[in-house]
C-alpha cells in the first residue's frame, strides 16, 4: 500500500497582512489567533489518516535544551530536586511540575477538521508509546506551577489530569534528533475520499517566529513498512554512490598499476635502507 500525504505550510499564511512586519509581537499579543485552511485530498487516504505537526529550524536536539528537564520528577511526586531544569525549575521556591525547558516549550496549536460541514473528530488516544505511559510518567504526579511565571513558552496542562494521560506533552517530550521533525497530533478514525475538501481551523499559538522556524501542518497514511521517511532513501543512496565509487576507483588503479599479489618486496624487512 502506497503511503498518501497531504502537508501544509501555515505559518505565514495564518499571520494577518497589516501584522507580517512583526510576526513576534502578533504571535506574543493576546488577540485572536484563529485561522481556517482548506485542503484538497487528491488520493484516497484509507484510515487511520494520521495527523501530525510539523517544524523547521528547531533544536531540541541542543545540549542546554536536552538537559533541562528532570525524567525522576517525571515518574515521582517525592522528588523536588529541579536544578537540572533551570531556568524553569521554580516559582516562588516551589517546584515547577513538569520543571525545564523541553515541558516549558510545549507545543500548543490546536486543529479542528470538518468535511461538508460535518466534522471528522480526532483521536488524540494512545498517540504516545505506551512505554512512556506506563514507565516514563507517573500515575500519580500532577502538573503544579506549569505555566504561571513569565515568560509562558507553550502550552499549558491540565492540573487535574497526572502526567500518564497528558499524550500531548509526553509525544513533545520524546526529543527530535534533527531540526526538521513531526510530532504526532492525533488519528482520523474515517477515509478521506480523492477530491473531497477538508477544512482546518486552527489556532495559531505556537512562536516559530523568534528563531525563522515553520509549521506545517500534515495529514498521512502509512505503509507496513511505516510512513513516508526520505532521509532513509537518501542515506542509502548516498552510501551506496559513495561505495560504488571506491570500487570503481580501485579497479581503474588496480588495471592500470596492478601489483603482483604475495609479493614479498613490499614487505618492510624486504626493501633496501635506500628504499
Amino acid at each position: 500500500m502506497k503511503v498518501v500525504e497531504i502537508v501544509d505550510r501555515y505559518d505565514t499564511d495564518c499571520v494577518p497582512e497589516s501584522s507580517r512586519g512583526n510576526k513576534v509581537a502578533y504571535i506574543q499579543g493576546q488577540g485572536d489567533k484563529m485561522c481556517n485552511r482548506t485542503i484538497t485530498v487528491t488520493k484516497t487516504m484509507k484510515h487511520p489518516v494520521y495527523v501530525y505537526y510539523q517544524l523547521e529550524n528547531f533544536y531540541q536536539n541542543h545540549r542546554r535544551y536536552v538537559k533541562s528537564r528532570n525524567d525522576a520528577q517525571l515518574r515521582s511526586p517525592k522528588e523536588r530536586d529541579v536544578k537540572t531544569c533551570a531556568p524553569e525549575d521554580n516559582v516562588g521556591g516551589e517546584p515547577i511540575v513538569p520543571c525545564g525547558l523541553v515541558a516549558w516549550s510545549l507545543f500548543n496549536d490546536t486543529y479542528q477538521f470538518s468535511r461538508n460541514s460535518q466534522e471528522l473528530p480526532v483521536n488524540k488516544k494512545d498517540i504516545s508509546w505506551k512505554s512512556d505511559r506506563d514507565s516514563k510518567f507517573g500515575k500519580n504526579v500532577f502538573p503544579k506551577n506549569f505555566q504561571t511565571g513569565a515568560p509562558i513558552g507553550g502550552g499549558t496542562l491540565d492540573p487535574k489530569k497526572p502526567l500518564s494521560e497528558q499524550e500531548d506533552l509526553i509525544v513533545w517530550m520524546r526529543t527530535a534528533a534533527l531540526p526538521i521533525f513531526r510530532k504526532l497530533y492525533g488519528k482520523i478514525e474515517t477515509d478521506l475520499h480523492a477530491g473531497e475538501t477538508i477544512t482546518v481551523a486552527l489556532e495559531n499559538n505556537y512562536n516559530t517566529y523568534s528563531f525563522n522556524g515553520e509549521k506545517k501542518l500534515v495529514l498521512s497514511t502509512t505503509s507496513w513498512l511505516g510512513g513516508r521517511n526520505d532521509f532513509l532513501g537518501v542515506a542509502y543512496l548516498t552510501v551506496g554512490s559513495i561505495c560504488l565509487f571506491l570500487a570503481v576507483t580501485f579497479s581503474v588503479l588496480y588495471l592500470v598499476k596492478p601489483r603482483q599479489l604475495g609479493d614479498p618486496s613490499y614487505l618492510s624487512w624486504n626493501r633496501s635502507p635506500g628504499g
